[in-house]
């Protein structure tokens, strides 16, 4: 069993919107950095957004930042991507990853996160 679970992937049409969420039976999210990745076929994993575990404060991609949005659910120990304005070009697997380095930020690189879930597939079709 995986430490991480993605959840909320699917088909969308360009301008479309999902909202993905990342939860675990094992961590307690609240407590750890946790990030999005994406990968989509025959590219190299990319971070997209992640927030800290201290300071909840969030880091953004250049390629999203303004149509992807990182929260916490504290009462639900989960941490959610909502994604708006989608385009064919943001098809990919999905994966959210938790990071148990306690810091006031985060970082879009894959090394400090530790705790990896097996991705969500999002389809947007034009």
């Amino acid at each position: 069993q995986l430490p991480v679970v993605e959840s909320g992937g699917g088909l969308v049409q360009s301008g479309g919107s999902l909202r993905l969420s990342c939860a675990s039976s094992e961590l307690i999210l609240n407590y750890y950095g946790v990030g999005w990745f994406r990968q989509a076929p025959g590219k190299e994993r990319e971070g997209l957004a992640c927030i800290s575990s201290v300071s909840g404060s969030t880091t953004y991609a250049e390629s999203v930042k303004g149509r992807f949005s990182i929260s916490r659910e504290y009462a639900e120990k989960t941490v959610s991507l909502q994604m708006n304005d989608l385009n064919p070009a943001d098809t990919a697997v999905y994966f959210c990853a938790a990071s148990p380095v306690s810091l006031d930020s985060c970082e879009l690189t894959e090394s400090p996160y530790g705790h990896w879930g097996q991705g969500t597939q999002v389809t947007v079709s034009s």
